[in-house]
């Protein structure tokens, strides 16, 4: 039970009082450099093993994704968890059939060669090997029960943000996933029955990486040619 003096009324609704860890100078920087240095680690993998990961994980995945900041805390998100290997098989089938004209007659050669280093190309394996598929949709209004719709605000900035911590809380558990965005996507919606509020933004494939697993020799950019201090 929250104390009266631990909870204010604004604007005739309730707020209740936000308390946590506060670290001295040294410490924050430490645990700063911690979490960099961890996230550094991540990579995107393609080599991802068809061994079973439990629903339960996938449920904490989501809320950790779902504690997103979002415009008017609205939440315009939906996070369609796909086990089923029937479903996968029909992801992967209309995913390559995209992908193959893509890489055929949408992309450019520029595009082309800037996908060299990576190794990609229009077969889509791990849509069908990882035990699941997150396919995050964003809602870009709400439909309220009388067909009437409330507004959303900030929609890709809030899913964004939500797949960002997605993608950081698999890396924690120890599972590794790739951001996979073929286009278009409408294919997402007719196969898994979304409503006509909701518009696909982003697949992760998720699971645990195959024994053996190679990724591209690359290099992040330096602090100096990504932050601007003023």
């Amino acid at each position: 039970m929250i104390d009266q003096g631990d909870k204010k009324i604004i604007n005739e609704y309730e707020h209740v009082r936000y308390t946590r860890d506060i670290y001295p100078p040294e410490q924050s920087f430490d645990r700063a450099r911690e979490y960099y240095q961890w996230l550094d680690e991540r990579r995107t993998v393609r080599e991802i093993s068809d061994r079973p990961v439990s629903k339960g994980v996938i449920e904490q995945l989501v809320l950790a994704g779902s504690t997103a900041p979002s415009g008017a805390h609205k939440q315009p998100w939906t996070f369609c968890c796909v086990q089923d290997a029937g479903i996968k098989a029909k992801i992967r089938e209309a995913a390559e059939k995209e992908e193959y004209e893509s890489y055929n007659s949408r992309m450019s050669d520029r595009w082309l060669k800037d996908l060299a280093p990576i190794g990609t190309d229009w077969n889509k394996p791990f849509l069908e090997n990882a035990p699941w598929l997150i396919i995050v949709f964003k809602r870009v209004h709400e439909q309220d029960e009388d067909g009437s719709k409330s507004n959303n605000y900030y929609v890709n900035e809030s899913v964004g943000i939500a797949c960002g911590m997605l993608i950081s809380a698999i890396h924690k558990a120890g599972l590794v996933t790739l951001t996979h965005t073929p286009s278009p996507m409408n294919f997402l919606t007719k196969i898994l029955d979304r409503p006509a509020n909701e518009r696909p933004f982003l697949l992760l494939p998720i699971g645990y990486p195959e024994d053996v697993v190679y990724v591209p020799s690359l290099d992040r950019k330096p602090l100096e040619d990504i932050a601007a201090f003023y």
